[in-house]
């Protein structure tokens, strides 16, 4: 049976977005129940989440084991996606290991025709160059984080990958940049990312100029499927009065600023559950 167009959508959304992470120098693991999609020099949760699939709860702690290991070696704080409703245990154990659902779900958009909306007066709207490229890495990373973002901006910028290209788009006011977004394309998709404001900036209609601009034929391609993602209700009320249509929802969970890089602790030593045989046991040499 052919899966649903939303759900087919919703998978071509989600693995562009892992192979936007790749392309950027990330690396995604896949383990039984959950993908581990992992950029070690851009700590942001954008770059670092786990995509939950189905495990047995008997397996969860052989799973969350696994799991966070793999981030909190590289001091990393990961988000979990799931998609509602969230089985009981697995809301136990995230909860249990520090993690909470934030008040916003995730929400996956596709594009679709609509016109336009005009940029605000005095705002001109752009496929960024070269020259650009210190400018967009100032949009989404503080001054510590900033050459990693630029290095990891400027080699798939410069060198993609055969199939791929990315594509930033940089709106232009009277003082200078006010908004900027990247577009990834790969084959027949696109993904619209960081659709980033200038604080003075915002409320004035330049980011829903640029993400609309990046999602046209001229940036994103004539036939490609375009998608977007939103952790607001308020960002995503305005993308869908700019034609883009909510396909899929997620919870996700976080830990608090606050919490620990640790595991719990799983209790007092006990005996190991497996020895080597010895000489003259079956299996022995």
């Amino acid at each position: 049976m052919a899966p649903e167009p939303d759900e087919e959508a919703t998978r071509r959304a989600l693995e562009t977005e892992r192979e936007f992470v790749l392309a950027l120098g990330g690396f995604a693991l896949e383990i039984a129940g959950a993908t581990l999609v992992t950029h070690e020099k851009l700590p942001s949760p954008r770059f670092n989440f786990v995509e939950v699939g189905n495990f047995a709860p008997e397996r969860q702690t052989a799973f969350f084991e696994r799991a966070l290991d793999h981030y909190f070696q590289r001091a990393l704080r990961p988000t979990f996606r799931v998609r509602p409703p969230v089985a009981a245990h697995l809301d136990a154990g995230l909860r249990r290991l520090g993690f909470r659902p934030r008040a916003e779900t995730l929400d996956v958009l596709a594009g679709a025709d609509a016109v336009p909306p005009a940029p605000p007066a005095g705002v001109s709207i752009r496929e960024a160059r070269r020259p650009d490229l210190d400018t967009l890495a100032a949009f989404w990373a503080n001054e510590r984080e900033r050459p990693e973002w630029r290095s990891a901006l400027e080699i798939l910028w410069s060198h993609p990958n055969p199939g791929e290209r990315l594509r930033p788009v940089i709106a232009d006011g009277p003082a200078g940049p006010v908004a900027a977004a990247l577009v990834y394309c790969r084959g027949a998709a696109a993904g619209i990312y960081a659709v980033s404001t200038q604080p003075g900036a915002r409320g004035q209609g330049a980011a829903s100029a640029v993400a609309a601009y990046a999602r046209s034929d001229e940036i994103a391609g004539p036939d490609s499927a375009v998608s977007i993602f939103a952790d607001s209700s308020r960002l995503r009320s305005r993308l869908e009065r700019l034609g883009f249509r909510t396909i899929a929802r997620f919870t996700e969970y976080a830990l608090p600023p606050e919490a620990r890089l640790e595991m719990p602790s799983v209790g007092p030593p006990s005996p190991p559950r497996w020895r080597p045989p010895r000489p003259g046991q079956p299996g022995s040499p």
